[in-house]
């Protein structure tokens, strides 16, 4: 029987993590190897796809074809669109009709599991092996949503990049999914492809700049617009507070153009020559072209990249009141904040460098954070976490953790909670007053 091969991706980093991984044999040989690209974009109409974006065409040849994943469920957005269980043999039967898979033995790489569409795609494929790689900081926190077991049991393993070398990702470990490494040396080759491609890509720039990444964190409702501007100014302020004169910031592709006129005038405040660079690149082909002398941001993958794949300085701004805004507990952004404020060099500090190593101490703090977010999902973190709050639980880790969450799961460094039968009594007579008010409601 033959055997093809589908490698789902949605993102230019997901598309140069998978030819990485290719290259490096991290997967078997196979009849026929199959690119689907997602565009989620809010309005895929109006943004390119990942295989539109300049370079693309360097990793085309890893695949005999590439598929468009929103062509093949139109007019659904992928992103909000999963199948009715009974539904799934004929959307199967469909998509190998579309897709001249026959009876071909299915094999699947896609990334983020936990929701749609790769989760779908998962689906559609029932009988199909699973391999899952990890699209950027996320895969070190927990998986974000319970996985039917129908799926979590299929995957082979944990493809990932080494961004925070020595600490091992949650994601999927409650399926005893064991990670593994895409190296290093093909990924930053990966990317020499791909800048090759654009050689043009900073033209008019001199190396040496400071690099300034935007994210939007506004479009995820973390921050407000406003917030988020003001988060951009700071970052060109401390820069230029660090002695860079030279200035290049890289906007979020959908961030509005009045943030860059604001940080324009803040640069003609400052004294400092700005370039905004708009093409929609990865920034790791910045880091290659551009040598940069410092990379800022909030806690965006790329300063992990460029900390520990370029040697770069790097420099965090705004993690401290991220991690108390985002809600809930949960967010699956916040193990991405806490490795950035617990490792990466304070730019408001007047502070640049090399990332901080990780070490015992911070895969405690990451396995406490992780069984805060998901207690139901991993209580089996609930032993180590215990110890790690036990010990290291002061002023400022404290900033990981809401006390009320910490309350809630009984986990020292939460509120003490009275205990008796007249505690117990009121505790049931509210649960009884809610579900009364949520009947009364439901009838209304």
């Amino acid at each position: 029987m033959a055997t093809t091969q589908i490698f789902f991706a949605s993102s230019l980093f997901g598309a140069a993590t998978l030819a990485a991984a290719i290259d490096s044999g991290g997967f078997a040989a196979a009849d026929r190897r199959l690119l689907l690209v997602s565009n989620n974009a809010v309005t895929p109409e109006t943004t390119p796809s990942l295989d539109r974006m300049p370079g693309f065409e360097r990793l085309r040849d890893r695949f005999d074809e590439v598929l468009s994943w929103n062509e093949a469920i139109s007019p659904f957005h992928p992103s909000g669109w999963a199948p009715r269980s009974d539904d799934v043999p004929l959307w199967e039967r469909h998509l190998r009709r579309l897709w001249d898979l026959g009876d071909d033995r299915i094999e699947l790489a896609v990334e983020s599991i936990q929701v749609n569409p790769a989760l779908a795609i998962a689906q559609l494929f029932p009988d199909a092996a699973l391999d899952v790689y990890a699209d950027g900081l996320m895969s070190y926190g927990p998986t974000r949503n319970k996985i039917d077991p129908l799926v979590g049991e299929r995957v082979r393993r944990l493809l990932h990049l080494d961004l925070v070398p020595g600490l091992k990702p949650l994601l999927l470990a409650e399926f005893e999914v064991e990670p593994q490494l895409v190296p290093t040396e093909a990924f930053v080759k990966v990317v020499a492809e791909l800048s090759d491609a654009v050689p043009d890509a900073c033209e008019g720039v001199a190396e040496g700049p400071a690099l300034l990444l935007g994210q939007y964190l506004a479009a995820l409702d973390i921050i407000t617009a406003e917030e988020e501007e003001a988060l951009h100014v700071g970052m060109l302020a401390g820069a230029a507070a660090l002695g860079h004169h030279r200035i290049v910031f890289k906007p979020h592709p959908t961030a509005p153009a009045a943030w860059t006129r604001t940080l324009e005038r803040e640069a003609e405040k400052l004294g400092v020559e700005l370039t905004v660079l708009e093409r929609p690149l990865l920034a790791e082909v910045l880091f290659r072209q551009l040598r940069p002398a410092l990379v800022a941001g909030c806690f965006s993958t790329a300063l992990f990249t460029a900390g520990a794949f370029y040697g770069t300085p790097v420099a965090r701004v705004g993690t401290e009141p991220l991690l108390d805004r985002l809600s809930p507990y949960q967010n699956s952004n916040r193990v991405p904040v806490t490795l950035a404020d617990a490792l990466l060099p304070d730019l408001a500090a007047g502070e640049a460098g090399a990332p901080t190593e990780a070490d015992e101490q911070l895969a405690g703090l990451i396995g406490a954070v992780g069984f805060a977010m998901q207690p139901q999902l991993r209580p089996d973190l609930r032993p180590a976490a215990e110890r790690w709050l036990g010990s290291s639980l002061d002023a400022h880790t404290s900033r990981y953790f809401k006390r009320r969450r910490l309350t809630i799961l009984g986990l020292p460094g939460g509120l003490p909670v009275p205990r008796g039968k007249t505690v117990r009594r009121v505790v049931r007579r509210g649960r009884r007053l809610r579900r009364a008010l949520k009947r009364v409601a439901a009838l209304g």
